[in-house]
């Protein structure tokens, strides 16, 4: 594989350096370990690398979340269809050379390889600067323990997506395929070639190297400029979940409810938890471990756009749909706003929307059927504008709809995480409010929901031409940070390990707690919403699987559209049932093609089973 021919090079550069001044010969930005790095600030530069590669175009930069996961998870619907990889993962039917696997792989080894080389260079450094002060010590420590963090996220991610099954209790599974393991920097070709470990040694790989991070971190609390690194808390909650992913539920209700108890961090009340995904409210009272994003002062798009940012284009794919502005028909006539006639425009590529089954599930029972009305306020004289159109929602759909959001006999997160079509307003131009309007090819049929994303998408800038981009250059960017971990998961991986180790009551109580939070109820005072049982009814309507699951329905809600709900369908082995629930995608022929024999594990790449002599393949591929 390229990627692992590009760490070997890498290696031997840094390791036998260059005999000739480094100004005269080339690359330039390779560097003798002999006189390198020669400061702390050097450390930063290369640990910056390990944080910056989260924004790589195969994970969190566009592709990872908007076309695997989401589509995975079936947290959206399909537009477009075009796209032969994004619709295999709709399927969850991957082949070996489905290309949003592959980029997600070769970027999780970029980030290993990142991480590896911080470790190396923070050892060379302290090699090379015997008599460091104890301030120094301290900032390598600080430096490896972000490297640690990050190394273990990385491998965390691999072993989840592509190892060949999770780990059972104790130990099941623990013999099969795990991914390949690299402990340091590969020193020539020969050396990249590595077999798979197995599930147990990948996890307990990934386990030491929180818990270095872990130690390493302690007592550190970062500064405003340094908001965006890990901490001793991150590192604990990523190893109080890699606890529950292995079954290892003592250990993990130990280290979760340290987390709890130490961090400082409280849930948000509903009011700054409903803004808290677009934008706003940035590293707030919950956020554990967090990926800034800046909006591109640059122009162009996001990690495309050829200049040193750090935005994403997330939101390009699940923009909403609105009715900003107005268009002509052919004949030169002004289109009126009837939500039918293609006179409604996305803020961005607006490829996907809100799957209309996650509608129901979180409790909204009114149906989708609902007439477009004559406005009885349309001023003929203006036109139709979006300000002024000619049909509205029928009223009286209206204010049902109305009445599901203020008596709350929908989950409250359905609007944290959608738009509703004629309820809910976006600003088209960064600063109109103009009402979200359904995907044209699904406006007007009565049995299409077609609400939008509202999570991580954009709804205060119009994405597609950037207009009101936060920026305020007019350049188009995502403005949205990604929680890569906030306190609600901790609490639902508490409750879980509660449950699974056999405290039912303790595992109910923090569900109950992020449940009452979505209400807007006080978070450690009872409630008349509280989950009596661990089986008690959910709001899901007619679902198999969450219906009277709380635990699988609070995590499926809470975490909704953030990646974490793919992990959970596979190593609770539900993706059949899943599948059942959905029935299908809109850029899918016929029903979901689940394989209980594959689709839980993707595939290892065809450039890796090509270049590693050591590689195998996942079964099913």
């Amino acid at each position: 594989m390229l990627k692992k021919i590009y760490i070997a090079i890498l290696a031997v550069v840094l390791i036998t350096g260059c005999k000739k001044d480094p100004k005269n010969v080339g690359p330039t930005n390779s560097f003798s370990t002999s006189t390198y790095p020669k400061t702390i600030n050097d450390l930063q530069t290369i640990l910056v690398s390990a944080y910056a590669n989260l924004r790589d175009p195969g994970l969190f930069g566009f592709w990872f979340l908007p076309k695997a996961l989401s589509n995975s998870m079936h947290t959206v619907n399909s537009v477009y269809g075009g796209d032969p990889a994004w619709n295999e993962m709709a399927n969850t039917n991957l082949t070996a050379g489905n290309n949003y696997a592959g980029a997600a792989w070769a970027a999780l080894y970029v980030g290993v390889k990142d991480c590896n080389v911080t470790i190396y260079a923070a050892n060379q450094y302290m090699t090379l600067n015997p008599s460091l002060s104890a301030a120094d010590k301290q900032n390598v420590s600080l430096i490896l323990g972000q490297a640690y963090c990050l190394r273990g996220w990385y491998y965390m991610e691999l072993e989840c997506l592509y190892g060949a099954s999770y780990m059972g209790s104790g130990g099941a599974n623990g013999d099969m395929m795990g991914v390949p393991i690299y402990n340091g920097l590969p020193t020539n070709l020969a050396s990249t070639q590595v077999a798979r470990s197995s599930v147990k040694d990948t996890w307990a790989f990934i386990i030491n190297d929180f818990k270095q991070a872990q130690l390493l971190l302690k007592g550190q609390v970062w500064g405003p400029a340094d908001l965006a690194r890990v901490t001793e808390f991150s590192a604990e909650g990523l190893l109080g979940k890699a606890y529950v992913y292995t079954q290892d539920w003592a250990n993990a209700k130990t280290t979760l409810l340290d987390v709890i108890t130490r961090s400082g961090k409280i849930l948000m009340p509903y009011s700054t938890y409903h803004d808290a995904f677009n934008g706003k409210n940035k590293f707030n009272t919950e956020s554990l471990f967090e990926l800034y994003v800046d909006p591109d002062s640059k122009g162009g798009y996001g990690v495309y756009s050829g200049a040193a940012n750090s935005a994403t284009i997330n939101g390009l794919i699940w923009s909403p749909f609105t009715f900003g502005g107005f268009n002509k028909s052919p004949s030169g006539a002004l289109v009126p706003f009837d939500g039918t006639v293609g006179n409604i425009q996305p803020l961005g590529y607006g490829n996907e929307f809100f799957h209309d089954m996650n509608v129901l599930r979180f409790g909204y029972s009114i149906g989708s059927a609902f007439s477009l009305v004559s406005n009885p306020n349309y001023k003929p004289a203006i036109g139709p504008t979006f300000y002024n159109q000619q049909l509205i929602m029928d009223p009286v759909y209206q204010q049902k709809a109305l009445q599901v959001r203020a008596n709350q006999t929908a989950d409250p997160r359905l609007y944290v995480n959608a738009l509703q079509p004629w309820v809910d307003s976006v600003q088209f131009d960064g600063v109109t409010w103009a009402k979200v309007a359904e995907p044209g090819q699904f406006a007007g049929n009565p049995n299409v929901y077609g609400w939008a994303v509202r999570k991580y998408a954009p709804i205060t800038y119009n994405e597609g031409n950037g207009t009101g981009n936060p920026s305020g250059t007019g350049s188009v960017a995502d403005a949205c940070d990604y929680y890569m971990l906030r306190l609600a998961d901790v609490y639902l991986l508490y409750a879980e390990a509660s449950i699974q180790g056999g405290d039912a009551a303790t595992g109910l109580e923090y569900l109950n707690k992020v449940k009452r939070r979505a209400y807007g109820l006080a978070i450690n005072a009872a409630s008349p919403i509280d989950y009596q049982s661990v089986t008690d009814n959910t709001v899901a309507i007619n679902d198999p699987v969450l219906g009277k699951n709380p635990l699988y329905y609070e995590r499926w809600a809470e975490l909704f559209n953030e990646g974490s709900w793919w992990f959970d369908v596979c190593r609770w082995k539900i993706g059949k049932s899943e599948a059942a629930y959905y029935v299908t995608a809109a850029n899918l022929n016929g029903p979901i093609a689940w394989d209980d024999n594959k689709s839980y594990v993707w595939p290892i790449p065809l450039s890796e089973m090509n270049s590693n002599s050591k590689a195998k393949q996942n079964p099913g591929y």
